[in-house]
């Protein structure tokens, strides 16, 4: 089953994903008209600094088994078999935190939100774009992210190509080819500016 797997090595930390995550939930699914609405769509991924500055795109991990859907106290979180989702049903979340205090990753947040009753504040996360994927579309900060450190693939796939290319790395023959890539270059400018910083 496909689902959305993260790079960290690729993010830019341009947030064109929070962006796009945002205004696949709002009203009107229109960036100019979302700013607008009430309550204002808030992005369901959630992009983080790393030690020299790198993006990280933090996302929930619709966990199996998923610690959020064991402390839910009012049964509001399951999972949605066809797309293994971990999905929060706003009608049912008391907002008690109890999910949240669990998450290993700090995806769960606590806002209104439109799937909710009006001026409901409700534990919301990733719901994988499930509306998207039942109408044939990848989830919507998969399609926003140019730089790949999204992709909604097999994990299986996606374990296997890292495998080979940790494989090539350790071949004999690698240290012939240059290793120049832009990220690289891209990274070791952050780093230095970090250290520039801490002097």
């Amino acid at each position: 089953m496909k689902q959305v797997v993260v790079h960290p090595e690729y993010c830019l930390g341009c947030m064109q994903c929070m962006t796009a995550c945002a205004i696949a939930h709002s009203q009107t699914h229109s960036l100019f008209y979302a700013v607008l609405e009430d309550p204002v769509p808030k992005s369901r991924i959630h992009v983080g600094a790393g030690l020299f500055g790198e993006g990280f795109p933090n996302r929930c991990r619709h966990c199996d088994p998923a610690p959020c859907m064991t402390a839910c106290l009012s049964g509001a979180i399951s999972r949605i078999p066809e797309t293994n989702t971990v999905y929060i049903d706003p009608d049912k979340c008391i907002n008690c935190a109890s999910c949240s205090m669990v998450c290993p990753f700090g995806v769960i947040r606590y806002h209104k939100d439109i799937s909710a009753i009006s001026g409901k504040i409700t534990a919301v996360k990733c719901d994988n774009c499930h509306e998207r994927q039942i109408q044939g579309q990848i989830p919507a900060c998969v399609e926003a992210c140019k730089s790949n450190a999204l992709t909604f693939e097999e994990p299986s796939e996606a374990m296997k190509r890292k495998t080979n290319k940790t494989a090539c790395t350790m071949s004999s023959e690698t240290m012939k080819i240059p290793a120049a890539s832009g990220f690289d270059l891209l990274n070791a400018v952050k780093k230095v500016q970090a250290e520039i910083k801490t002097c």
